[in-house]
């Protein structure tokens, strides 16, 4: 039997931070090439240091999308994140981009011709996870982390909060009661400030209220431990404080820890690329499983090859929560969706500019937008699954 009685800590990053700075600008090419052509194929990594950015990788696409505009992207995401300092500035910052054609010999087995599907652009396995400690279906730890986050950029960017820096971190330890999330033991929180003469309890004062407000009501008591900039001053931040890589931030970017993680980041690769349709077929699937009441935790595995349409293997974990067979299910989700890459990528309509906006704050636990990014976290298969339990 699980353990019903534990602590279990996430970490979440904000967009300034120096490797979610490179997955939003890697991502940012890829929408690039996707609004111009539905099927491109991008594989763009970027690295990111001291008032200097590189972009490369491979792509296929139109012409249309240079170098130069690419830098002008790149120019404009740091800009929207808020970096206008000496060390790192969206302005004056050397942006090199060295992308070159798609290798014929991996091209060669992803595309479809005569009778052969399109293929895997890679290897590999891709896990999805779901689970009913909130109402998004998401860990509560990862949650709430990114909410932290995400509430402190918004005040920032408003001019709420002008002495906020780009660059922050946060941390939850939420402490489980008979397997259920009741609140949180230790919050940590490291976050970049223009003003150097803020000290850590001036820094505090500032982000407890939003804190607060992020978190459920009665989670923080006064047995609550915070460490707020427990360093001290933190005013050098960003890719001039530490180097930048894109995919460097996969667990940030998925669940926390709190499930299995294929390996495979996301940011820079179009959808064609496994490694992230995939990732986003199985927390779907994972999800409307929940959704529908089948189980109260359920992961997925899928695993592809390389040039092979169909997935080698469907995996369904549902912990010992399920209310029906899991290999009956594992059967089903075949069924409800085709989990070939094409397939994927019909299903969730994912030939679109819509992933510059994953790249801070998790890819799940997100709404579903009106032109259908973060399609993935719809719960539309719910009435097709719920037969199955019994």
């Amino acid at each position: 039997m699980a353990r019903q009685n534990y602590l279990f800590t996430s970490e979440s990053v904000s967009e300034g931070h120096p490797d979610k700075v490179c997955d939003r600008i890697s991502d940012a090419v890829v929408d690039a090439y996707l609004k111009e052509m539905p099927e491109a194929r991008v594989a763009c990594e970027t690295l990111a240091t001291t008032n200097r950015i590189v972009i490369a990788g491979e792509t296929r696409g139109p012409a249309t999308i240079t170098s130069d505009y690419i830098a002008h992207l790149a120019r404009m995401a740091v800009r929207d994140i808020g970096y206008e300092q000496d060390g790192f500035h969206w302005e004056n910052c050397e942006v090199a981009v060295h992308l070159h054609a798609q290798s014929a010999h991996i091209a060669q087995g992803v595309d479809a011709g005569g009778n052969k599907d399109e293929g895997a652009g890679d290897q590999g396995i891709m896990f999805g996870y779901a689970c009913r400690e909130t109402e998004e279906l998401m860990p509560a730890p990862i949650l709430y982390s990114h909410r932290i986050l995400h509430l402190l950029a918004d005040a920032r960017k408003s001019g709420r909060e002008p002495t906020l820096g780009p660059d922050a971190k946060s941390q939850v330890t939420v402490r489980y009661e008979n397997g259920k999330p009741v609140g949180a033991t230790s919050i940590v929180l490291s976050t970049q400030h223009l003003d150097p003469a803020l000290t850590s309890e001036d820094v505090k004062r500032i982000v407890e209220p939003y804190i607060r407000t992020a978190l459920p009501e009665g989670w923080i008591s006064g047995d609550t431990v915070w460490h707020v900039n427990p360093t001290g001053a933190f005013v050098i931040g960003g890719p001039d404080g530490d180097a930048g890589l894109t995919g460097r931030k996969i667990i940030v970017d998925t669940y926390g820890g709190a499930a299995p993680h294929g390996g495979g980041a996301f940011s820079g690769k179009d959808p064609t690329k496994v490694d992230r349709s995939a990732a986003y077929a199985a927390r779907y699937l994972a999800k409307n499983v929940v959704a529908a009441d089948l189980a109260d935790r359920c992961t997925i595995q899928l695993s592809y090859a390389i040039g092979v349409s169909d997935p080698l293997s469907v995996y369904v974990d549902l912990h010992g929560t399920g209310r029906c067979d899991e290999a009956r299910l594992e059967t089903a989700l075949r069924d409800v969706m085709g989990l070939s890459p094409r397939g994927i990528r019909e299903h969730l309509k994912l030939n679109k500019p819509i992933y510059e906006r994953t790249a801070a704050y998790g890819h799940f636990g997100r709404e579903p937008d009106a032109d259908g990014g973060f399609s993935w976290e719809k719960t539309d298969l719910v009435d097709q699954l719920r037969p199955l339990a019994g």
